[in-house]
Order: structure tokens, then C-alpha cells, then sequence
């Protein structure tokens, strides 16, 4: 029996959290607990929790962002396995049970993820080719953007116990991060059927709050390289990759008139393209 805490970090997504709870409280699978940490919100939040889901945990603090709060639900949780659900997306009935079942039959996984469906403004849309999802050894897949949807995700905590948890100073991309550790040396279980429904076109989401996404790539990438021991050819595709990244970056803070910036990915281009011609 796999004993999952759930994790839900939010913030004024009271609009969006029945909805996320719902599709906990109906999964077909015994969820051992629910966490959601309310991440300082100022809306109604904690009151619709109390009002329609007594039996959650709730956990409040002050504004720290959603690293932080995956982080001190994950701490604080008491189950063997980490199921982690963003506030404005959904399971649907079967999901845990459908990745519990694979990873009985296949003991050797500690992480699962699952392809999704995507909607948009209430409409659902077609993911593309550069999206597409898989399992195995998937390092190089996790180069390019982040291959594995947190809400679909379910991981056995002895990866933050060794890998350690998400990087609280990343404002975004910290699960492209935190996939690149885990990947680096750990195959995934990939289920090929739809098992959460991804919610997006709403204002609050981090890839419209934050420009310059790549920024964080690059420095998760940086960070990989220099702290995680690849073999040679993940090194050379993370190389390669960070080079790509980095040189368009530099060019769009050179048109923008960011000197210090451009430089600073300069130098980082250098330091890189030597270790690529060695």
C-alpha cells in the first residue's frame, strides 16, 4: 500500500482550489493526507477550506512563493510518496490509482509522471510536438523546457531527502530544475494516458508574471553542471543546450540595452565554450 501525502501550494486561487480539491477528495485510490499550504493569501482561501474540507491540513504563512511552499509541505508530511498538485489544475478519478499500479508492477521507478490535458481560457487545446512526454532516462528530454507537469507528478521522498528540495531561489522554472537533478540519475515512469487537466490563459501564472523565462534555464542549467555528476553525454547536451539559451538571451539584453546583463551571459558563454572545445 503506497502511504501519499498530497501537496498543494496556493495563492488567492480560492476561484480555483474547489475544483483541485474535488479531484483529490474523489480519487479512487486512499490518499493517506492532504497538505495545502496557503501561501499569505488575501482572498477567502482559508475559509473555503474550513467551510467544504474540514479534514485538510492547512498550513498558512507569509508570502515566500511556490518553492517555498512545496518545501514545507513536503516536510511536513508523514507519507512514503509525494503527490504534488498546483491550485489551479486537476486529477482526474483514476490518476493515483492508474501510477500506483504501474509502479507495483515496476518497483524499480521512484518518480511517475502522466500525459495531460490541456485547457486554455475554458478551451481545450492541442499540446505540441515540443511538449510531447516520455519516460526513461529522460535528462536530455528535460533540457529544453520542463518535461514533467508537477500536478501529475508522484515521487518517493527519498529523492528530496537526497537531492534536496525545490530551490526556494528560483521564482519560476524551479520544477525544471528540480527534473534536471532527478533525471540526471534516475530512469521515470511515464503513463501514456491523460490522468490531470492542466488549466492555463489565466492571469496569475508564472510564465505571464515572470519575463525572460529562459533566464532561469540558464541558471538551472549552470547549476546542474557544476553540481551534478553526468555522464558525458548529458554533460555535452546540457553544455549545449545552456550555450544555445544563454546566446539568445545575451542578444535579447543587448537590444533591450541591459549591458551588465548581456555581459554577465557573455562571460558565461565563454566559460562554457571552452569546455566544450576541451
Amino acid at each position: 500500500m503506497f502511504k501519499i501525502s498530497v501537496i498543494i501550494p496556493t495563492f488567492n486561487r480560492s476561484h480555483t482550489l474547489s475544483r483541485a480539491l474535488d479531484s483529490v477528495m474523489k480519487q479512487s485510490y486512499p490518499i493517506h493526507e492532504i497538505i495545502v499550504i496557503d501561501d499569505g493569501s488575501t482572498d477567502n482561501t482559508l475559509a473555503l477550506i474550513q467551510a467544504g474540507f474540514p479534514s485538510i491540513t492547512v498550513i498558512e504563512q507569509a508570502n515566500k512563493g511556490v518553492s517555498n511552499a512545496r518545501n514545507r509541505g513536503i516536510k511536513q508530511a508523514t507519507g512514503d510518496w509525494i503527490a504534488l498538485l498546483d491550485s489551479d489544475d486537476e486529477w482526474l478519478p483514476d490518476k493515483l490509482l492508474h501510477q500506483t499500479d504501474s509502479l507495483s508492477a515496476a518497483p524499480e521507478y521512484k518518480v511517475c509522471h502522466t500525459e495531460e490535458i490541456w485547457v486554455r481560457n475554458s478551451t481545450r487545446v492541442n499540446q505540441m510536438n515540443k511538449h510531447q512526454k516520455s519516460g526513461g532516462h529522460i535528462f536530455q528530454q528535460c533540457l529544453p523546457l520542463c518535461a514533467m507537469s508537477p500536478s501529475s507528478i508522484l515521487i518517493h521522498r527519498y529523492l528530496f531527502d537526497e537531492l534536496g528540495p525545490f530551490d526556494e531561489t528560483l521564482p519560476a522554472c524551479e520544477d525544471y530544475e528540480m527534473w534536471l537533478r532527478i533525471t540526471a540519475s534516475n530512469p521515470v515512469l511515464f503513463i501514456d494516458q491523460p490522468q490531470i487537466i492542466k488549466h492555463g490563459g489565466h492571469e496569475d501564472q508564472l510564465s505571464r508574471k515572470y519575463w525572460g523565462m529562459d533566464r532561469f534555464r540558464i541558471y538551472a542549467l549552470d547549476k546542474t553542471l557544476k553540481n551534478i555528476t553526468l555522464s558525458m553525454t548529458d554533460r555535452q547536451a546540457a553544455i549545449s543546450m545552456l550555450l544555445e539559451k544563454a546566446r539568445i538571451y545575451q542578444q535579447g539584453a543587448l537590444k533591450r540595452g541591459k549591458q551588465a546583463e548581456a555581459e554577465h551571459y557573455h562571460s558565461l558563454i565563454d566559460h562554457y565554450s571552452a569546455i566544450q572545445d576541451n
